[in-house]
């Protein structure tokens, strides 16, 4: 076997991804309250790469040295925004330089950057049917309510979206989408969609915030589609990224690229000016793994290993779930989509489920719908384990439909 090929083989990120400290009074999810945990969308700690980090912030102060623990630049160092900005542009093929780029806390802050200083308190945001919960929590929070347009296997309904905008006498704030490895449905949409849902957004003058969290996990080889932002040549949209889902979410580092004029807008914010880069050190630490191959190295090794988890779930789910319930296999991401067209109550399938011992997520916190929805991340949770859960899930949903 060749190097690259014995270090895709390895099942764990290092000798330091261990889990003796994963505790609640440490982590989020530290606790977990059943045996297996298919509800929430963490990496599981295995997958966590420890000893690759400890490298990366070695290098960074060496290299650095005592600039790495100064205020950084606002926008973020030069280093990292011309390795972000060089990776969209191979990626999607179109230009994207230093100055479109702004380093973020994550996607959360991102976010909430974007709520506060683009639109005004009661100014709706539209929002996938399904979509991601504490996004919404986020924009609400905001003071800004969020208003589902309906879409179909393809993402959300252009002509759905131009009535939701020109029904609303006011100002929208933005349109939020999810294209690629959607949380929760795992949908990619297609480049024809895209360019219609940009057609419809600019028409009418409405800001695109897309949230591209999980646009590097491609899991059977293929591309998705070119960004939102590419195709429209970062004007009228920001993309969020992050390296929560890719390499660790403690990091907590994100960007986000939109055309030169808004992201120098944005800067501006006391949040930056205020203390520079809101995570120098870090964003650092990250760009030596960007320059010297390592995250690309560590990125091909997780989707081998997001790949065996989906399938060890989804084989058996196949296999052993009644014939009311089904899904459809996600190209990424974390997660898989279960849709019951038995008249089963969503509450029932997860009284159930929870009485197995495993834990899911109702498809209810993710947006409202007629038949019953459930959504199993399968990042958390070892293939061996993962197979157990299935078999338990499946004939507790059996046992529930059969009554």
């Amino acid at each position: 076997m060749t190097v690259e090929a014995v270090a895709l083989a390895r099942e764990s990120a290092g000798p330091s991804s261990h889990a003796r400290r994963w505790t609640p009074e440490v982590v989020q999810g530290g606790e977990p309250a059943e045996p297996f945990t298919l509800g929430p969308g963490y990496l599981d700690q295995a997958l966590l790469p420890v000893d690759l980090m400890r490298e990366a912030y070695s290098r960074a102060l060496t290299e650095y040295g005592a600039a790495a623990l100064g205020y950084g630049l606002d926008n973020g160092a030069l280093d990292l925004r011309a390795a972000l900005a060089q990776r969209a542009s191979t990626v999607d093929g179109i230009p994207c330089a230093p100055e479109q780029v702004l380093v973020t806390a994550g996607t959360t802050q991102a976010l909430n950057l974007v709520c506060t200083a683009l639109a005004a308190r009661g100014d709706p945001v539209l929002v996938d049917t399904h979509s991601y919960d504490l996004g919404r929590q986020i924009i609400t929070d905001a003071g800004l309510p969020t208003r589902a347009v309906p879409g179909d296997s393809e993402g959300m309904d252009p002509a759905a979206l131009e009535r939701a905008i020109t029904s609303h006498r006011g100002r929208v704030g933005f349109l939020y989408l999810n294209p690629t490895f959607h949380n929760p449905t795992g949908i990619v949409v297609p480049r024809r969609r895209r360019e219609e849902l940009l057609r419809v957004a600019a028409r009418h003058g409405v800001l695109v915030v897309e949230d591209d969290a999980y646009a590097e996990l491609s899991l059977d080889g293929g591309s998705a589609p070119p960004s939102l932002a590419a195709l429209a040549g970062y004007h009228g949209v920001i993309r969020l990224g992050s390296f929560a889902k890719t390499l660790a979410p403690g990091l907590r580092l994100g960007w986000l690229q939109t055309n030169a004029e808004l992201a120098e807008k944005l800067v501006t914010r006391g949040a930056f000016v205020s203390g520079g880069c809101l995570n120098h050190t870090t964003s650092l630490a990250v760009t030596t793994l960007l320059r010297d191959g390592g995250y690309d190295r560590h990125l091909r090794w997780l989707r081998t290993q997001l790949a065996a988890r989906r399938d060890a779930l989804a084989d058996v789910l196949r296999a052993r779930l009644p014939e009311e319930i089904d899904f459809a296999l996600p190209g990424g991401g974390f997660f898989l989509w279960l849709r019951s067209a038995a008249r089963v109550a969503e509450d029932d399938l997860v009284a159930a489920a929870s009485r197995a011992g495993v834990g899911v997520a109702p498809g209810a916190r993710f947006g409202a719908h007629e038949q019953a929805r459930i959504r199993l991340a399968y990042s958390f949770t070892s293939p061996r384990r993962l197979a157990d859960a299935a078999e338990l899930l499946a004939a507790a949903w059996c046992q529930t439909l059969r009554g």
